[in-house]
């Protein structure tokens, strides 16, 4: 697929072709220099959780809280493999097709590529109110974020821990 390439699957559910360069909903600390510490404390953090996570089983921890936070580290590893390798593996993807290994190499060093997301779930389409002060009339789309299956694995995780925050908050 190139960049923004779309197929519809459903009228609420489409596979959209895009790359985040930063964090979640396509934030970024600024330059090079900003991608690079963002890589770096990914990997900082993983590792840090990870070990925290191993505690936890160690001592026979509530298993919804394992999970919870499994799949938080599973979501961030695989974040952490796109944007670290991406750049490597392929070529630009902005208005053709991305070549993998590339004879040139690909379009970015180490840490410096960016994630692929591709579920886009516009569930409500259509112009909000009049009556809702300041945006009143305004179109709108629910649910706009385009994601990967890592950002799920992420957000489940964080909606489970929210969810069960009495028996997982016992743990910590």
């Amino acid at each position: 697929m190139y960049l923004g390439q779309e197929y519809q699957i459903f009228d609420w559910f489409y596979i959209h072709f895009t790359e985040n360069n930063g964090m979640a909903f396509g934030m970024e600390f600024g330059g090079d220099w900003g991608k690079l510490g963002l890589s770096l404390f990914r990997i900082v953090f993983v590792v840090f959780m990870a070990s925290f996570l191993l505690k936890l089983i160690r001592k026979n921890a509530d298993k919804v809280l394992i999970v919870s936070l499994s799949l938080v580290l599973a979501g961030a590893i695989g974040n952490i493999i796109d944007g670290t390798l991406y750049g490597i593996l392929f070529s630009e993807s902005y208005r053709q097709l991305a070549t993998f290994l590339p004879e040139a190499g690909g379009y970015a060093p180490l840490f410096f590529g960016k994630v692929v997301d591709m579920f886009y779930f516009p569930i409500f389409k259509g112009y909000l109110p009049e009556w809702i002060p300041f945006c009143g009339g305004d179109y709108f789309v629910f649910f706009r974020p385009v994601f990967n299956i890592a950002d799920s694995a992420i957000s489940i995780g964080v909606a489970i821990m929210v969810i069960f925050q009495k028996k997982v908050m016992k743990e910590l």
